[in-house]
């Protein structure tokens, strides 16, 4: 990658590193999936709206745009909520290795939001990200909730995704991140004042859970998302892609260091997971090779 802007390469390597880190997080905080999410998402809208003060960003949006912001805003909440669901169900390495089909529901949702015609080798890499599901289903049948939870969480970020794709071609993306993240805050709160879930017991939270809840949103979230759009700026986005793609290997492996024996799945999970992330890089490459071709 000569091209390529070799500190904003081992950043983003940083960053993916510190992705991963976010499902150990997710493990070693105590709380029920909702309020780690509805505490998560307020600490990075706070840390967010102060650095676009800091920066002296403007934050006026066309109505049109602040609502699907917003709306935008569940679809990724949700994603968290699933996502924190699933490694409390099941452990991180289910729902890494599960998350990793993001990119097949992206090639499956593009062509109704963007009206372009269905790729024959995506639905070839389809049925092989299936395969490696099928095999993680037969050998793992303890962890099916996990695993239904972590495709749903998937599907939610590869729509997030696409949806945030058309919004950050004309906006400024810590704007949109934090109208985004407000509007996360915004739903849940509301469904959390209709079920009465607002009491003193919601917000005693240990100091262990406030550490590693700080963390989560400032470091993981904040950090990582304005670091991230930073160093899209010197890298292509083809070096972008496959990066991001090594963030399951990292948690697992983190996940593997930090929990040990709750982690170490059989033979057949990493094969089934090692077919599922080699077939989402080779489809990175086909893709890359498909444009410089045309």
């Amino acid at each position: 990658m000569p091209s390529d802007n070799v500190r904003s390469y081992i950043h983003l390597h940083f960053i993916v590193f510190v992705w991963g880190f976010t499902a150990v997080l997710g493990a070693l905080i105590t709380l029920d999936a909702l309020p780690l999410v509805w505490f998560r998402m307020s600490i990075a809208v706070a840390i967010i709206l102060l650095f676009i003060f800091l920066k002296k960003i403007p934050l006026t949006l066309p109505r049109k745009t602040l609502v699907s912001l917003l709306a935008a805003g569940l679809v990724i909440a949700l994603h968290w909520l699933t996502f924190f669901k699933a490694i409390k169900v099941s452990n991180i390495s289910v729902t890494l290795a599960c998350m990793s089909t993001g990119a097949f529901f992206t090639s499956l949702l593009e062509p109704f939001f963007f009206g372009r015609k269905i790729i024959w080798y995506e639905v070839v890499f389809g049925l092989l990200v299936i395969a490696g599901l099928y095999i993680i289903f037969s050998f793992e049948g303890d962890y099916l909730y996990g695993i239904l939870l972590a495709l749903a969480s998937a599907f939610l970020s590869a729509s997030f995704a696409i949806i945030n794709g058309k919004l950050a071609k004309s906006y400024n993306p810590s704007v949109i991140s934090f109208y985004e993240l407000l509007g996360g805050v915004f739903f849940f709160s509301v469904y959390l004042l209709f079920t009465g879930s607002f009491t003193p017991a919601f917000f005693n939270v240990s100091a262990d859970d406030w550490l590693w809840l700080f963390a989560l949103g400032s470091f993981c979230t904040a950090y990582a998302f304005i670091a991230s759009v930073q160093v899209m700026k010197f890298l292509s986005p083809y070096t972008v892609m496959l990066t991001i793609n090594l963030e399951p290997i990292y948690g697992i492996i983190l996940a593997l260091i930090v929990f040990d024996d709750k982690e170490k799945m059989s033979a057949a999970f990493y094969t089934g997971a090692a077919v599922i992330l080699c077939t989402v890089i080779i489809n990175g490459i086909v893709k890359d090779y498909t444009k410089n071709k045309s």
